[in-house]
Order: structure tokens, then C-alpha cells, then sequence
């Protein structure tokens, strides 16, 4: 089963033009940059403008990338990925893989073309536009949700049409006060006016923020400029001890050189020492 299911996997993506070509054994060990690889291209055929971040260097970063796809995947096409197993990126993650391919793969197949059609040079041919056949099929979404919505309102509303033509012709055949309509006039002039006054203010606001924010830029300015000078004096100024310092550094390097000879030397009356033990224990025996 596991063989069939890769066997299928590695032929939808051949057929929807992978540049690369997957084998099994790529997935005898976890391979997560080939999953991140696969499961990217996978998002762009759907749409080409997203803006998941590729970057996987990380261990955080390769979690935020696993969970992305998955919550576009399950907005955009409705698919539902284990997260757990495509972070495995073993032979478990070819199976949430092969969820999108065959989304993909049937999307291809709608088009006309057969899969048992399908020769091996032909692969190259058959590079669909999905992107934006996913945007269309977005639209259609949001329009018929759209379309739902705004005929239940207008059902309800059509409902209470008996009580509202009444009210209306009543309203309408009335007639008209001046008085309350200049009432009615001048409450919506305040409000008006008190929605200007209330901008007016967020704006005066707005330019007071403004205003200490670039005195504390300044002040962070004058700051980093008295550091840096700090720093310059530092590093300018050689210590007292320096001198001395390399005086003594130097005479640890003679002393070392003195070592080395002196324990090369000793090494090798050593070696000459054992020399003549085994010659005089080779003499008595």
C-alpha cells in the first residue's frame, strides 16, 4: 500500500511538471527540505502571489512553515493536512502530500485529459494556470455566500412587506412638519459636527505624539553619538600594562622554545635509555 501510494505520488507530480525527480528512497530518512520544497510549489500552483515564508532553517521556523500550509491548504482548498506528519518528513508525509497532488491531479483531469493518455514526453505540456483558476473559483465562493446571505435578508424583509406598506402609505400620505423636519435636520448637523471636533482633536493629538516622539529620537541621537565617542577614547588609549605585557609574552615564547628543545631531547635519551635495557635483557637471557 505504502509503495502504490508513493508510486501514485511520484507520477501526479511528474505530471503536473515538478521540475525534480523523487524516488522512494529520498523518504527512507526524514528529508524535510524536500518536503518544504514539495509542499512550496504545491502552495504557488494554487496561488502563485502567496507569501509563506520559505525560510526552514530553524527548528521554529520549520514549525511556522509546516503550519501555514496547512491552515492555506484548509481555507484555500478545503484540504485537511496532519501537521505531525509532514514535520516527520518520512514516508508517513508522502501521504499528506498525495492529499494535494490528487486535488491538483483531478483539477488536470477535468481539463480533458485522460490519465491513461498520458505518454511520459507529454508531461511537460499540461502546465495549468491554476492560480488563477483558484481565484476564480474564490470569487464564485464569496459571491455565492454573498448571494445566500442577501437573499435570506431579502426573504425576511419581503415577509414583513404587509406590515410595512401600511406604515409606509400612512408615512407617506401625511404631511410633511417643517418644524420636525428641521428638528431632525439639526440633530444630524450636531452629531455632524461633533464627529469633526472629535477628528479635530485625534489629529491635534496625533501632532503632539509626533512631536515628542522626534524629541526622544533626538535624545537617543545625542546618546548614541556620546557612546560612540566614548568608544573611539577607548579603544585609542593603550593600557599601562600593555608593555609590560608583551615584554612577558615574549619571554613565554623563548621559555616555550627552551621547552620544546629540552623535551625533545629528553624524549630521545629516553628512546636511546630503553634502547640498551632491551639490548642488555637480550644479552643476559
Amino acid at each position: 500500500e505504502s509503495f502504490a501510494c508513493f508510486s501514485d505520488f511520484t507520477e501526479m507530480m511528474r505530471a503536473l511538471g515538478y521540475p525534480r525527480l523523487i524516488s522512494m528512497e529520498n523518504f527512507h530518512t526524514p528529508n524535510f527540505m524536500l518536503v518544504s520544497e514539495v509542499l512550496l510549489w504545491l502552495v504557488k500552483r494554487y496561488e502563485p502571489q502567496t507569501d509563506i515564508p520559505a525560510d526552514v532553517a530553524t527548528e521554529q521556523d520549520r514549525v511556522f512553515f509546516i503550519k501555514a500550509v496547512a491552515q492555506f491548504m484548509a481555507t484555500k482548498a478545503h484540504i485537511k493536512l496532519n501537521t505531525k506528519k509532514l514535520y516527520q518528513a518520512d514516508g508517513y508525509a508522502v501521504k499528506e502530500l498525495l492529499k494535494v497532488t490528487s486535488v491538483l491531479y483531478g483539477a488536470m483531469n477535468t481539463k480533458g485529459v485522460e490519465r491513461a493518455d498520458l505518454r511520459e514526453e507529454d508531461y511537460g505540456r499540461f502546465k495549468l494556470d491554476l492560480g488563477s483558476k483558484i481565484a476564480d473559483l474564490k470569487a464564485a465562493r464569496q459571491l455565492a455566500s454573498e448571494i445566500t446571505s442577501k437573499g435570506a435578508v431579502l426573504y425576511d424583509l419581503l415577509g414583513k412587506e404587509m406590515e410595512l406598506r401600511e406604515a409606509r402609505t400612512e408615512s407617506i400620505a401625511r404631511p410633511l412638519e417643517i418644524n420636525e423636519a428641521e428638528k431632525v435636520m439639526k440633530i444630524a448637523i450636531d452629531s455632524v459636527l461633533e464627529q469633526v471636533q472629535k477628528t479635530k482633536d485625534m489629529l491635534n493629538n496625533v501632532a503632539l505624539d509626533e512631536t515628542s516622539l522626534e524629541g526622544k529620537i533626538e535624545k537617543r541621537k545625542s546618546e548614541l553619538e556620546r557612546s560612540q565617542k566614548r568608544l573611539q577614547t577607548l579603544q585609542s588609549v593603550r593600557p599601562a600594562f600593555m608593555d609590560e605585557y608583551e615584554k612577558i609574552e615574549e619571554q613565554l615564547q623563548k621559555q616555550y622554545s627552551s621547552y620544546l628543545e629540552k623535551f625533545r631531547n629528553l624524549a630521545y635519551m629516553e628512546q636511546l635509555l630503553d634502547d640498551h635495557r632491551r639490548a642488555e635483557q637480550e644479552m643476559f637471557e
